[in-house]
């Protein structure tokens, strides 16, 4: 069976967009709405254990119970409404922080979209962020050119269940309309790796400092990032890849996993 996608993950593997844009992002929508929240980069850890950013917002008001100032009323009468606006608020800065460049795609990410679509493979985007924050991703974070190898982008809203259930990656595996075999995913956390296993799908974890020391047993390869030939990737575990990846040896993560399951 021959190797027909890559399956990148968004956040955290495209580009480090939580610890350089999302965190950020927040922290300066909490500032302009006169909440004196800070989110640093432990209890931003913690938050990630929530499958997106609205349900991250949710989950620090319910269960951290931080002063909601003159804010109480309005997200005791409508919390929803309430923190949708705050999460379009979050969008926005992080959006400039995109345009402004101060999100740089992860090492390899641009080589691998560009060698897989040079060589006729399906590049998709599966990732639990809203379209809203995806669209900056696309038009400043990997440009027009990458944006235009990219042959598909499933994103939260188009599920019921975001990751760590595998309905993203089972959707995107209908449109493209291939099997998990045919496909490598690349994930940066547990919660990632879960949908894209759960789904069948073979999976490189590139690790980050939000995400190192996470359960990644099921993984193919873990490594700190895809590498450049002048950047080595460091290999945390898994089958041996080289210094850095490349489609040749995507394929025999492939293969390595289609035998292990025949």
């Amino acid at each position: 069976m021959s190797l027909r996608a890559l399956l990148f993950d968004v956040d955290g593997t495209v580009a480090d967009t939580e610890r350089y844009g999302h965190r950020p992002a927040y922290n300066s929508a909490f500032r302009k709405l006169g909440l004196d929240w800070n989110w640093g980069p432990r209890l931003y850890r913690k938050l990630l254990s929530q499958p997106g950013g609205k349900e991250r917002l949710r989950h620090y008001v319910d269960h951290h119970q931080p002063d909601l100032a003159h804010h109480a009323t309005a997200y005791a009468n409508d919390p929803a409404l309430w923190v949708a606006g705050v999460h379009e608020l979050k969008s926005r800065y992080f959006q400039r922080y995109l345009r402004k460049g101060r999100i740089p795609l992860r090492p390899g990410v641009a080589r691998l979209i560009r060698e897989a679509d040079a060589a006729g493979l399906h590049v998709a985007l599966v990732s639990n962020a809203s379209r809203a924050s995806l669209r900056p991703v696309l038009r400043y974070g990997l440009g027009k050119e990458l944006a235009g190898r990219i042959d598909l982008v499933v994103s939260g809203e188009d599920v019921t269940r975001k990751k760590p259930a595998p309905d993203s990656y089972l959707l995107a595996l209908s449109r493209l309309g291939l099997s998990a075999d045919e496909c490598v995913a690349l994930e940066d956390s547990a919660m990632g790796l879960r949908a894209a296993v759960a789904a069948g799908v073979p999976t490189i974890i590139t690790t980050n400092a939000n995400t190192e020391g996470e359960d990644f047993s099921s993984a193919s390869v873990v490594l700190d990032c895809c590498g450049e030939p002048d950047q080595p990737a460091h290999r945390a575990g898994g089958h041996a890849v080289g210094p850095y990846l490349t489609l040749e040896r995507l394929r025999a993560v492939q293969r390595l996993a289609g035998s292990a399951h025949s």
